[in-house]
């Protein structure tokens, strides 16, 4: 039986979780994997939510409010920060995203663009942090919005306009930006990357808005690691902001200067600071790496 209605989708996983892997092992890291959906799974239950599916380290979820989907974030990102560190010097941390809009909900499952969004939407995120879109905020009551604020209009995979990303403040205590019912985006700042890889550097700017990597000839840059692939993954430019897309079939590990390494899989994610990109498997391996170093400028 299907059902065509409107819903807020909430997407949810453990930030890091191949690097939990490596460092606790498989048997401390499951559970620790563990005790985070079982948190998610409760934050869900709590704000009248129902669990969807379970993959992994991943929960979606779906509510029949904005509001209730954003409750649950917050508290999904409040429970998981309590936790107890599974060993010295290891931290666990969630990325969500979350949309509302209409969607087809049949046999116990969901469908539609809102799905899609909404997952795009966890994608953008990093560790500790909640996106979400500004449709999904004007679906808030005032007093909910008071804890949002607009990031960008950035380009979404399947969308013929930008969309409107805002991260959603979930820490009490918190300073707040306030944001306005007719949220204007930013004006695109002057904004560089700059790439360094093989003593060779690139720099990306409003005239320059994309670079191709892999071991491709053709590619901007060639990555002469065996490991990547001959298109490897892509760096472009959306308003102000540089966003790293994997296309790869091993992975592009991300490194931003003094945090963990992430690992994406057929993601992106946006770059900011300083750090550096391996291509095909992780830097901090303990394996030989050729990596490529960035720096955001302006």
């Amino acid at each position: 039986m299907s059902n065509a209605r409107d819903v807020c989708l909430v997407f949810a996983d453990v930030s890091g979780s191949t690097q939990l892997y490596e460092k606790l092992g498989d048997a401390q890291a499951l559970a620790a994997v563990e005790r985070c959906v079982d948190c998610m799974t409760r934050a869900t239950l709590l704000n009248k939510g129902r669990v969807v599916k379970t993959i992994g380290d991943e929960v979606m979820a779906v509510f029949d409010s904005a509001a209730q989907g954003m409750q649950a974030a917050s508290e999904m990102q409040q429970r998981i920060d309590e936790l107890p560190p599974p060993a010295p010097g290891v931290k666990l941390s969630i990325r969500a995203g979350l949309h509302f809009g209409p969607a087809l909900v049949e046999n116990n499952d969901v469908f539609g663009d809102t799905v899609n969004t909404a997952a795009r939407m966890a994608g953008l995120a990093k560790a500790g942090q909640i996106i979400t879109t500004a449709d999904t905020v004007a679906a808030l009551p005032e007093l909910l919005r008071l804890s949002c604020r607009e990031i960008d209009a950035l380009a979404v995979k399947g969308k013929a306009e930008d969309v409107r990303v805002c991260e959603i403040i979930w820490q009490e205590g918190a300073e707040l930006t306030m944001m306005s019912t007719r949220m204007a985006p930013a004006a695109p700042a002057d904004i560089r990357l700059k790439l360094r890889y093989g003593g060779v550097e690139t720099i990306l700017s409003p005239t320059r808005p994309l670079a191709t990597m892999g071991r491709d000839a053709a590619c901007d840059i060639v990555i002469h690691d065996p490991r990547a692939s001959r298109s490897h993954a892509k760096i472009e430019r959306r308003r102000d902001k540089f966003v790293l897309v994997d296309m790869s079939s091993n992975g592009t590990f991300v490194t931003f200067l003094g945090e963990t390494e992430i690992a994406l899989k057929r993601e992106e994610t946006l770059l900011r600071g300083t750090g550096r990109i391996a291509f095909g498997h992780s830097w901090s391996s303990g394996e030989p790496a050729e990596t490529l170093e960035f720096s955001v400028e302006g």
